[in-house]
């Protein structure tokens, strides 16, 4: 990844988790990757790019599926990418591997 591109994106850990997803006023999308999955690389961007789109009115983070597999687990996440969308700790929306930008808003979209 290219060192100038400044990450906007949340990186969320299994200690985090619980309070910036689960305890989270606003919704909340999550982007399960590793950095070997191709296909993370190209959501990756996608991602960013929501963070900065619904700064202030959505938490967008990234959970390192290598790193950290607790949440990843407790969610049956085994394909990556998954996004995640969560609304008051509840999970509202599942979005398996690569999908356009439009996707992943209009889900943040349906809980705001």
């Amino acid at each position: 990844m290219d060192s100038k591109i400044k990450n906007m994106a949340l990186e969320i850990t299994d200690a985090t988790f619980e309070e910036v997803v689960l305890k989270s006023e606003k919704p909340v999308l999550v982007d399960f990757w590793a950095a070997w999955c191709g296909p993370c690389r190209m959501v990756g961007p996608i991602i960013e790019e929501l963070s900065k789109d619904y700064e202030g009115k959505a938490v967008v983070g990234k959970v390192d599926v290598d790193a950290h597999q607790e949440y990843a687990a407790k969610y049956g996440v085994r394909n990556i990418p998954t996004v995640l969308v969560f609304d008051k700790g509840e999970l509202v929306g599942r979005h398996v591997g690569v999908s356009p930008k439009t996707t992943y808003a209009e889900a943040i979209d349906a809980v705001l």
